[in-house]
């Protein structure tokens, strides 16, 4: 066999171990469903309306560029730490990097995704 069969003995192993202790959960839980258990918790007032409700596009294109500058960050930093010894190289590297983000941030501009309507 190869040598991925340590991974695939892994593999087997993770799941059954996800599927039995499931399964030994439900059969050991508890069920006793009643009124107060099934009240709303989060703020103690009745919902209006239905729950199925629209967001605005505009916040999931900000999750998406906090993302991409949270992962500006994620490699920013740890090159910072090591750039006077690896040198000019990763300097342009990083600067190509930071390029290609500023593209993006660019067109999220002028797209008029940062601008809060």
């Amino acid at each position: 066999m190869s040598g991925y069969s340590g991974v695939l003995v892994f593999a087997v192993f993770i799941v059954a171990f996800g599927v039995v202790s499931l399964g030994i959960a439900r059969v050991l839980r508890p069920s006793r469903p009643d009124a107060t258990k099934l009240q709303n918790y989060e703020c103690g007032a009745e919902p209006i309306g239905t729950a199925w409700i629209q967001f605005p596009v505009g916040f999931y294109l900000v999750a998406i560029v906090f993302i991409v500058f949270d992962a500006l960050a994620v490699f920013l930093f740890p090159w910072a730490l090591v750039l006077g010894k690896v040198g000019m190289p990763a300097f342009w590297v990083m600067a190509a990097f930071v390029a290609i983000l500023l593209l993006g941030w660019l067109y999220a501009y002028r797209e008029g995704v940062l601008e809060w309507k």
